[in-house]
Order: structure tokens, then C-alpha cells, then sequence
């Protein structure tokens, strides 16, 4: 069946009944003239027709175009998503304003977590850079890209801090530390609304997953949370509560359970906490499905007691499942659930609406038809710089022995890997609409820097695993995903070893296919898989300089690959430009400046390991080691590359930490201040990085917490004093009677490059 002509708005509108002439605008945006028109148009609908708008459909099997077009004709359907084309989508908002009674417009979401048609690194990447220009560029792109296929919200950002790499959707977040997964948060979407989400190439963002969901117990997604108030609301909850006072006017709720109540039933977490203490006038979403798990949460007996229970509890609207419509009308039929209740829930779906501009133009983020792309897909549509500058910046020097890095361009260069030449996999996990056949490999990467002035050498060496279990679990859910090579592991690895031989140097791309670290792909065993720790076994044998980049979306145990590298690149998923930007940095044309966001753990034993920890009353100390402390006894302790970590191919040395004074007063400020130089024969960036620790407080408070960062570029031998404000709250913390305080004393003020090599000071507060 093909889909309705498009016909244009003001054809559309000569179509509504007399009751709906004010309906479209020009409206005002501004809190009251939009409560106003919600309250009219409220009285204007039908029961039927206000559940219609607490329905969040999905295109796909379940919902074909000829069942959706029979719903949008009964009002059956408030929003859509995982649809992405001007087409589809212009005739969806064409079947609303010719088919529906009372023409409320659709809205339109997707999954833009780090870009739309151009991909840029996964979040774990961007949070890497510590640049948060960087990343308000990529808000800006991603929300010009979506916006300019029609879209209106996107599901994002994930700000869920997790200290959890066993997590698949560690990925998808900014790492382990609550200040800087708040900054990440915010300038997401800043950036991504704009000044409204009503502009033409501005998206309105939906902060996810509400909350604590970082936190599932051993890493497996969906799983139980657990954890204290204070826990609760000093580490995890700051980072949802920085997006929303950013403006996000969406709200997706989690999957998990928090303190034995699953999200989608919490009504103190959506009602007291979100609307009561926050004052959150946007929208909430149920994540897909997770209405209808309440019952296997075992908190609702059946169906109705499923959605009596999600409506009473502040889940505004329903992410694709029918049974909202489907029992919605007879709970309000026998007094179970309130009109008035339903009139609630409403209201938040019409006022987004609102505020994303479609009461004044149902088609505004589509245009006039005339200037849909005649090729989706067009090269013209990406932001190639863009994403080569931000993946430049996400990558993370871990080590580089003897100054193996850069490369020289010349002579030859074995580039070796499963994941050398894939283009699929570079992109990783939630690429949106990005396609796989326009990123850029390492393979051609490689290439492009060298040109004619160098020879390179590939070979693939190893399947990313050869374990037929998880290769056909990931398949299953993307075909393709993992490509298994019909030849024999020995046939590759005899290859490699022999391609290897020819070269001068090796660089072997290595670690996860990106379906390895996405929803549901959580791990037990957190390192490179055995087919390719053969490989670097038997590359290190050649005797050849080996540099490993690592490609993977979440940190991995490689304490025996760090010994055998020559010099190890952490590249995450690096996005559509990620070939490109690799080598650069291999080749010098770009100064690696990245630090990273999440500790490394030497094994899983260690996990949970993170840098902003309690202290205990046995701390260990391994300048002195004690067998009655807090300790491994069967392996070294602390990470293997910590929090903030990160070189570069210049060196630069801090000052001693300069206080303004050695008292602050009560709700005053201090400054700490530190001379940065570059005392190495380079230009290059580093992040600046500030944090604190409570000498003394009325509950043991963390070693040390982030309270500042600032990146900085410095030509060789430039020297450059960086400057940190501390006000109360950066002191403040939640008391054992969940108070907000700031508590006098001493405080230690640490400054450095990452978390443990720091230059300190100390005042104190009245």
C-alpha cells in the first residue's frame, strides 16, 4: 500500500472542524500561553482520544503502515519512532491532519546518541575528550542532522554513571564520575535544544534512564539496584538533575528496580523527587516494554494492575506497547484510575508538543516537500570535519615505550586485526542512521596518511572470536555483526606473522566488535577475546615494535597486552571519521590529548574499582604494605590506568597548587591556581584537572571527587596558569539525615593530570 499524498499544512488545516480552527498558531512559546491552549484543548478531547496521545508506537514487524494509518484515523497514537526519513514521516503528520478529528500532531524520536548520519565516538569516547566545545559541537550536529530528517526528540543523553565495565551500555554513557558526566549531560543538551526545541534545526532531549541504572548488580543489564540515599543522591541522581535544569524536556524511565521498586512503578521517583522536589514540567516515557514487565517484576498481578499501576506512578506515556489503549478506558470505567489522572499524563504530552513548535507548524522540522534530499543517504549530508576533530580528541594515549609514537611515514607498516578493516565496527553501538559503507576504517586511514610514501600491509590474522556461542548470539541480533573468515585460525595467523616479518613496524588493531558492548552484551570476562590474545602472541614473537589500538566500548583487563605493547592507543568506537583520526594520531599529525573517563581494572576481581572511593579504616598502603589492610593479596592493587590517565607526545610538569587565601568564609569562594608547562619539544593539549577531599566530616567521605577540569593547548615550552573557583557547593555533600551540607573543616585541594599524580594544598572552611 502506498502511503497518502502529501498535502500541504494549509490544505490539511481547511479540513479540520470548526472547533479546531485555533488549534495551530502562531502560538506564543512561553509556559502560559501553552498552559492555557493545553487546558482548552484538553476539554476539546475524548477519553479515547487523550490515551491515543499517551501512546509511543515503533515502525517496524509489530506495526505496519497499514495498522498505524488505521490508528492515527482513531487518535490511537500521540508519537512514533524509529522511523527517519522525510517521506515516511511527512506522510505520518499527513495521515494526522487529513484522517484524525481533532489534529494534534504527531512527534517523531529516535535513538541520536552520538550523531545521526555522521557518527561521532560513543559516549564513553566523548566524555574521553574532557572538551566540552568538542561535545557542544556534536550536540549541534547531531541535532541539525536529525532535525533535518524530520525528527523532534532523540534518546538522549544517557548520563546513567556506572563504575560497572561488565555493563554492555557503558558505551553509551560518560564513565564513572558524577561531575563530569553532569558537564557531559548538560552541554548535550544545550546544545541539542538550542534556545527551543522549536527551532528549525533544534531537537528536544530525553535524559535517560531515570535512574540509577548504571548501577545494575555484576554488570547485567536489566538487573537489581540496590544502594543507600546518600549513594543515591550524591553520585547517581546529580547527573539527571543537571540535564533537567539544562532544559531536557524529556524524561525516559529505567528498566531497573531501585531499592526493590522497578522505575516504571516508583512514584516517589517520578512523582516526589522529579515533579514535587525538581519541579520537572516535561515529559515522561516508559523505556520499550517496560510496562508491561512489572509483572515479571512481580509488583502487578496482570495487565490492568500493570497499567493502573505505571499511569498512578508519573509514566506520562507509553514506549511501545498497547496497553495503555488497550486498558486504560475500562480502569477509568470502574473508578480504578481518574480521568483526572489521565487529564495529568495528557497535559505533559500536549505541552511538549507545544514546546516543540508543532501547534504552530505540524511540519516544521520536515520543510516544504520540494527540498527533501533526492538521496537520503547523500555524502553532502555528513560533517566529515567535525567528526575527524572530535574522534582526534577522544583517543587516549595509554602507553608509548621509547617514543614508538608517532610513526614515521615511510618505510612499511603491517596493520593487522580482526578490526582493521572493518567499517561496521568503527561506527559502534546506537550509530542512528549512520550507514557503514561511508566510515572511514584504520585500514584506509592508514592509507590516506601515507599515501606514496609508505607501504602498508594488512592482514586480518583473527576472527574477533572464535567462540561459535557468542558469534552466533551477536549475529542474531544484527546480521553481520561478527564476520566470521572461512579460513583456519592457524591459515590467518601463519598470514599475519608473515605479513608481519615484511614490515618495519606492527599495528594491530584489536579488542571488541561493537556488538560486544551494546545493550544486552554485558560480559563476564572484561578481556580480548582468546583468538585474538593468540595473535598478539604471536606478533610480540617477530621481535618487531608492536603498537596495539584498541578498539571497544568499555575498559578492558589487558594487563599482560600493556607489557607486551610497544605502545597501546585506546580508540573506542571512534565514529565515521575514525580511520582517519586514528592516524593521525599514529602518525603525528595529531598530538594525542585524551584522558579517560572510567578506571581500568587490571582483572574482573577488581571490579568494582573506581578513583573517588571511601576510605576504610585499614586503608592500604603500597609503599607499605600491611596484611590487615584493604587489600588483594594475589595481585598488584589500584587500576591499571586510572581515572583522568592520559599521555601525550610532549611532556608537561605543574607548579605547586597556589591557594587566594587559607580560610574560605562561609558560602564565600577560594581560588586554587597551578602553573602548567609544556616542558617537551611538542605543542599539544592536556586537561587540567581539580579535586577535592573532606579531611573530616560527620560520614566518611570519598578520597577525593572531582570538582573541576579545564583543557588547555600549550606550544612547547608555553607555560600557562590555570585557575580553579571553589564555592559550598562544591563542598557540599548529603548527611546521614539526607541533608544537603557543607560541614566547616579542612579540605585538600588536588590538582594534576589525572587522579593519582596530583600536586596538593589545603584550606579551610568556617
Amino acid at each position: 500500500m502506498k502511503w497518502i499524498c502529501s498535502v500541504s499544512l494549509a490544505a490539511a488545516l481547511t479540513l479540520q472542524p470548526a472547533f479546531a480552527e485555533d488549534l495551530f498558531g502562531p502560538h506564543p512559546l512561553t509556559p502560559e500561553a501553552r498552559d492555557a491552549f493545553v487546558t482548552n484543548l484538553l476539554k476539546k478531547m475524548t477519553l479515547d482520544e487523550k490515551i491515543g496521545q499517551l501512546r509511543l508506537i515503533s515502525v517496524g514487524p509489530d506495526n505496519p503502515k497499514e495498522a498505524i494509518r488505521e490508528m492515527i484515523k482513531h487518535e490511537q497514537v500521540g508519537a512514533i519512532f524509529n522511523t527517519v526519513t522525510r517521506d515516511n514521516i511527512r506522510a505520518m503528520q499527513d495521515q494526522v491532519m487529513q484522517l484524525s478529528r481533532l489534529k494534534i500532531p504527531l512527534f517523531f524520536a529516535y535513538d541520536v546518541v552520538h550523531g545521526q548520519r555522521t557518527v561521532f565516538p560513543i559516549p564513553l569516547g566523548l566524555a574521553a575528550t574532557w572538551d566540552l566545545d568538542a561535545v557542544a559541537n556534536v550536540g549541534r550536529v547531531s541535532a541539525y542532522e536529525a532535525a533535518d530528517d524530520g525528527l523532534n526528540m532523540t534518546w538522549a543523553p544517557m548520563v546513567d554513571v556506572t563504575r560497572e565495565p561488565r555493563w554492555g551500555r557503558v558505551s553509551e554513557g560518560f564513565g564513572e564520575d558524577t561531575y563530569l558526566t553532569s558537564a557531559m549531560g548538560r552541554t548535550l543538551v544545550e546544545s541539542m535544544q538550542g534556545k527551543s526545541p522549536a527551532d528549525r534545526y533544534s531537537v528536544m532531549t530525553s535524559v535517560k534512564h531515570f535512574a540509577g541504572y548504571g548501577a545494575v548488580e555484576g554488570g547485567r543489564d536489566y538487573n537489581t539496584v540496590d544502594m543507600s540515599p546518600q549513594r543515591l543522591a550524591q553520585d547517581y541522581l546529580p547527573p539527571y538533575k543537571a540535564a533537567l535544569d539544562a532544559g531536557s524536556g524529556g524524561v525516559m524511565v529505567a528498566l531497573n528496580s531501585l531499592n526493590g521498586v522497578p522505575a516504571t512503578a516508583d512514584s516517589w521517583l517520578l512523582k516526589d523527587l522529579l515533579r514535587d522536589q525538581w519541579h520537572f514540567k516535561g515529559i515522561t516515557i516508559s523505556d520499550h516494554g517496560a510496562i508491561k514487565e512489572l509483572m515479571k517484576h512481580g509488583v502487578a498481578s496482570d495487565p490492568q494492575d500493570a497499567v493502573r499501576i505505571a499511569i498512578q506512578s508519573g509514566v506520562n506515556m507509553s514506549m511501545s506497547d498497547e496497553y495503555y489503549s488497550k486498558y486504560l478506558p475500562g480502569l477509568v470505567k470502574n473508578g480504578a484510575v481518574s480521568e483526572k489522572e489521565i487529564d495529568d499524563a495528557v497535559r505533559h504530552v500536549l505541552n511538549v508538543k507545544y514546546d516543540m513548535g508543532l501547534f504552530n507548524d505540524p511540519y516544521s522540522h520536515l520543510g516544504p516537500k520540494e527540498s527533501d534530499p533526492v538521496d537520503t543517504n547523500a555524502e553532502s549530508r555528513l560533517h566529515r570535519a567535525d567528526a575527524r576533530d572530535v574522534a582526534r580528541k577522544s583517543i587516549v594515549l595509554l602507553k608509548n615505550r621509547l617514543e614508538t609514537l608517532p610513526l614515521k611515514k615511510s618505510g612499511t607498516v603491517a596493520l593487522i586485526g580482526p578490526l582493521a578493516d572493518s567499517q561496521r565496527d568503527i561506527m559502534g553501538s546506537w550509530s542512528a542512521a549512520g550507514k557503514a559503507n561511508q566510515s572511514v576504517s584504520v585500514l584506509q586511514g592508514v592509507k590516506n596518511a601515507l599515501g606514496d610514501k609508505a607501504t602498508v600491509l594488512y592482514a586480518k590474522g583473527a576472527n574477533i572470536t572464535d567462540n561459535k556461542a557468542i558469534q552466533d548470539f551477536l549475529n542474531q541480533y544484527e546480521k553481520g555483526s561478527v564476520i566470521v573468515d572461512p579460513r583456519t585460525p592457524k591459515q590467518m595467523l601463519d598470514e599475519a606473522v608473515a605479513t608481519a616479518k615484511k614490515a618495519d613496524v606492527i599495528v594491530a588493531v584489536v579488542g571488541e566488535s561493537q556488538g560486544m558492548a551494546h545493550e544486552a552484551s554485558s560480559r563476564s570476562d572484561i578481556t580480548i577475546p582468546p583468538s585474538q590474545l593468540t595473535l598478539i602472541d604471536a606478533l610480540k614473537a617477530t621481535g618487531k615494535p608492536l603498537v596495539l589500538v584498541m578498539m571497544n566500548g568499555r575498559p578492558l583487563a589487558m594487563v599482560k597486552e600493556n607489557m607486551q605493547a610497544d605502545a597501546l592507543l585506546e580508540s573506542w568506537f571512534s565514529g565515521t571519521e575514525g580511520g582517519n583520526a586514528i592516524a593521525d594520531v599514529l602518525f603525528g599529525d595529531y598530538n594525542p590529548s585524551g584522558k579517560l573517563p572510567m578506571s581500568f581494572p587490571r582483572s574482573v576481581g577488581q571490579i568494582p574499582i573506581y578513583y573517588n572511593h571511601l576510605n576504610t579504616g585499614r586503608p592500604y598502603d603500597f609503599t607499605r604494605p600491611n596484611k590487615y589492610t584493604s587489600h588483594y593479596y594475589d595481585a598488584a592493587n589500584g587500576p591499571l590506568f586510572p581515572f583522568g590517565y592520559g599521555l601525550s607526545y610532549t611532556t608537561f610538569t605543574l607548579s605547586p597548587v597556589k591557594m587566594s587565601a587559607a580560610t574560605m568564609p562561609r558560602n564565600g569562594t577560594v581560588n586554587a591556581s597551578v602553573t602548567v608547562t609544556n616542558t617537551g619539544d611538542r605543542d599539544g593539549a592536556t586537561v587540567v584537572q581539580m579535586y577535592l577531599h573532606d579531611e573530616m566530616a560527620s560520614i566518611s567521605r570519598p578520597v577525593k571527587e572531582l570538582k573541576g577540569f579545564k583543557r588547555i593547548m600549550l606550544k612547547a615550552g608555553e607555560s600557562q596558569t590555570v585557575t580553579f573557583p571553589i564555592d559550598v557547593n562544591a563542598l557540599k555533600f548529603w548527611n546521614a539525615k539526607m541533608q544537603q551540607v557543607a560541614e566547616p573543616g579542612k579540605f585538600n585541594v588536588m590538582i594534576g593530570l589525572d587522579s593519582a599524580r596530583t600536586t596538593d594544598a589545603e584550606f579551610t572552611y568556617l
